[in-house]
């Protein structure tokens, strides 16, 4: 099934960055001054596919939006401060990203930022679904393994609910199983794809090395080893950064090259595929995350989970438990929420 996408693990980045086509397309970032966003927005302001930046953030994003406004690209940048602003940021957007939240610090998994991160995202998404209904919403924030539920009953509520239109942003996994299994085997990691399926926690990030481009012959151990490593990656930076934060620069890079895949798409550019956590029929779980075949609406065709090796498949059943808890707690959450 993946065999036929070849493409560069970072062309939508490269395509993103220095391509001579131009679209003018208005993108908004809710939640730009923060850790991700401020080089998210860099990212986004440097592509010739954006034509308006609108930057929102409850501080700092007059000052955010000043300084990007100097760079030398065609974008222009707006920033939009504090609730009353938020409507305004999200007029005739039609890709709205959202790193808005707090980070992780040592010693929390990313369900302990549940509370907070729940409500801001139920508040954010709220405001998208009155303003900018028809828009590409990519959820960064996380536990994404329930704001992305959280996401479609907000937009239920609102009567606005379109499945092929909100994106859970796993993309981070699916760079580090890249980057990972390239430097395991000494390859190009731009030249490497490793479709990443489930959610965006933990055990529920199940890399699929049994289906990476080019193919990869690795041992037992070393997959055990390197699956774990993929699956604890943010940790890994989360402890490097000593309380500092979470995986700001390589989220922001991840998140960037999702959102100029959603833009290549929403262009007419054919045969498009990322992985992303949304509303699913591939397994028993309501949202899974499975490589996704982008196109002008959004989600043009779910390409499944493919051909599982055993350790694979054993991966999927032990994850749709904590999955199908993570879901019904988000769902839950934005039914009682008023």
């Amino acid at each position: 099934m993946f065999a036929r996408f070849t493409r560069p693990a970072s062309a939508a980045l490269r395509r993103g960055l220095a391509t001579s086509s131009q679209n003018n397309a208005k993108v908004a970032v809710l939640g730009a001054s923060g850790g991700i966003g401020q080089p998210l927005s860099l990212l986004l302001k440097n592509s010739p596919l954006v034509s308006h930046l609108n930057l929102y953030d409850i501080a700092h994003t007059p000052g955010v939006a000043a300084d990007l406004s100097h760079i030398e690209t065609r974008a222009e940048v707006k920033g939009f401060l504090g609730p009353e602003q938020l409507p305004e940021s999200l007029k005739d957007c039609e890709v709205v990203v959202i790193p808005a939240g707090v980070p992780r610090k040592p010693g929390m998994t990313r369900d302990d930022l549940f509370n907070t991160n729940a409500t801001i995202v139920a508040n954010l998404t709220a405001a998208c679904a009155k303003h900018c209904p028809e828009a590409m919403i990519c959820v960064i924030a996380n536990p994404v393994n329930s704001t992305i539920p959280i996401t479609s009953e907000v937009f239920k509520k609102h009567g606005v609910y379109n499945p092929n239109r909100i994106f859970g942003v796993t993309t981070l996994d699916i760079v580090r199983a890249n980057t990972f299994v390239a430097e395991l085997k000494g390859l190009d990691p731009a030249r490497v794809n490793v479709p990443v399926i489930g959610g965006h926690a933990g055990k529920t990030i199940i890399p699929l090395i049994s289906q990476c481009t080019p193919k990869v012959e690795i041992s037992q151990d070393q997959l055990v080893a390197l699956t774990g490593r993929i699956q604890e990656a943010g940790t890994e930076v989360v402890k490097a950064k000593a309380g500092a934060g979470s995986a700001t620069l390589s989220m922001a890079y991840a998140g960037a090259r999702f959102v100029f895949s959603v833009l290549d798409a929403m262009n007419g550019k054919e045969g498009v595929i990322e992985c992303s956590f949304v509303r699913s029929e591939e397994t028993e779980c309501t949202y899974f995350s499975t490589p996704l075949l982008l196109g002008k609406n959004g989600i043009e065709k779910n390409l499944g989970i493919g051909k599982l090796s055993p350790f694979e498949e054993k991966m999927v059943s032990e994850a749709i438990p904590e999955l199908k808890g993570s879901i019904k707690k988000g769902e839950e959450f934005a039914k009682s929420m008023k």
